[in-house]
């Protein structure tokens, strides 16, 4: 039994007492211009990419030991209750509310949804519910903290990981959000391309988990015999699958509305998907390995890290290349990193961040005006410029969240230890942490 903790539940009871005294009543709610067919296929894209989460969940869960499964899959269980109402309170004011010298939104603009619900339409995305917008917002927002746990697996301490997440998306994911897919905000007026999120979700989740890996150092069984094999391939089949089915609202869901680019973006996705999971597993092969199902799992996903920031700019037969390149490139670092002392438990940073990389580098080659024509050409069809501007974003992003996430584990770490003890790690997180336990054979 530990001490009690009263604290968390009067923050909670706090901020419901103040959602009641600010409700957000519209006054007239905007109809004009709203499209029925674009709203209800963003309805469709947002309820997809919430079903990424439970899907990261599983396959996360799956592929960690089987003391610590519970406590993997509930840390992006959480994410979606914590981030959902962090995201209301001041979240979506801080990534889309009015520029703050295109570095940050005012957390006022929004603030517990103020005018959300009777707010003209986001000018990116006219012809559905400014709401709608934002929750379809709120879903990245979600799974960007979550994706940083496969980094941090076995070993972290549950309330240090809920303190972390609300400081990470504060002070991490939003700024990001709005340098890049707010109209004023610095990258995206420099003219970067980030169709759904390649910078803003898996290269800033890839550079934290790195952070968080080299801050925590390896488990206590690191490197040694004692190390426990996957607890449940078929969890990662499973969460393999919703996560793809997910990504078609991620990517498609990017175009924000239901015509030819979402199509497009759709077709991209899947096909990028496959190319990288038959890559890894045949990249597996020349090394002299067996073709496996965990191969293809994580290569298929590594696709789909890789075509999200492309998904929208290039054509079907490029996203080929892409998922290919991606695949192969991710299962080299992946191997590299096998080989060293640093301890990212599902190497996130091998797929989220150099996938995120690899697709932030080949829109600059690859995006096309003929595919969409609010994008730029890139190296391939002559746009050197674009080309530059995303290596010079690729170098930003990566200091910038390198950086503040170290600092933020830090602070973190400082007012609640963020290891925990070794008796309890090598207990497992499931009963050292939330006293439950994974029944035999499941």
């Amino acid at each position: 039994m530990q001490k009690p903790n009263f604290i968390p539940l009067l923050i909670l009871l706090a901020v419901g007492l103040l959602a009641t005294l600010l409700p957000a009543l519209p006054t007239t709610i905007v109809t004009e211009g709203i499209n029925s067919g674009d709203t209800a296929w963003m309805l469709c894209a947002t309820a997809l990419v919430l079903l990424m989460t439970p899907g990261l969940a599983f396959f996360y869960g799956g592929m960690v030991n089987s003391k610590n499964v519970i406590s993997t899959m509930l840390q992006s269980f959480s994410a979606m209750g914590i981030i959902s109402l962090l995201w209301i309170v001041v979240g979506f004011s801080l990534a889309f509310g009015s520029s703050i010298g295109g570095f940050v939104g005012d957390p006022r603009t929004f603030f517990l949804f103020k005018g959300v619900l009777d707010g003209k339409p986001w000018s990116l995305m006219p012809t559905v519910p400014l709401m709608l917008f934002a929750f379809f917002q709120m879903k990245f927002a979600i799974i960007t903290p979550a994706l940083i746990t496969g980094s941090i697996a076995e070993r972290i301490n549950f309330k240090s990981y809920i303190l972390f997440i609300v400081l990470f998306s504060l002070l991490v994911y939003a700024p990001l959000a709005h340098w890049t897919w707010h109209p004023d905000g610095f990258l995206f007026k420099l003219g970067v391309l980030d169709f759904a999120g390649g910078t803003v979700v898996h290269m800033s989740a890839g550079w934290a988990a790195l952070a968080a890996a080299i801050y925590l150092k390896p488990r206590k069984t690191y490197g040694s015999e004692q190390v426990l094999p996957p607890a449940n391939i078929p969890f990662v089949l499973l969460g393999t699958g919703l996560l793809w089915f997910g990504w078609f609202g991620f990517n498609a869901g990017s175009a924000g509305s239901a015509g030819p680019l979402a199509v497009s973006a759709f077709a991209t996705t899947n096909v990028a998907a496959s190319a990288a999971g038959l890559a890894w597993i045949l990249f597996d092969v020349a090394r002299g390995k067996k073709l496996s199902a965990l191969g293809f799992c994580i290569g298929a996903v590594v696709g789909l890290v890789a075509i999200t920031p492309a998904s929208g700019y290039v054509t079907v037969p490029v996203s080929i290349f892409i998922g290919v390149i991606a695949g192969a490139t991710s299962n080299f670092f992946a191997h590299l990193r096998s080989k060293s002392r640093l301890d990212d438990t599902l190497d996130v940073f091998p797929c989220h961040g150099i996938g995120g990389m690899v697709g932030l580098i080949m829109t600059g080659i690859f995006a096309s005006k003929a595919v969409n024509a609010a994008a730029a050409d890139g190296l391939a069809y002559g746009g050197t410029t674009l080309f530059l501007k995303h290596m010079l974003a690729l170098v930003i992003v990566s200091v910038f969240t390198f950086c503040a996430s170290f600092a933020l584990l830090k602070l973190t770490d400082l007012i609640s230890p963020l290891r925990v003890t070794e008796e309890e790690e090598l207990l497992g997180l499931d009963v050292s942490q939330h006293e439950e336990q994974l029944l035999a054979g499941v």
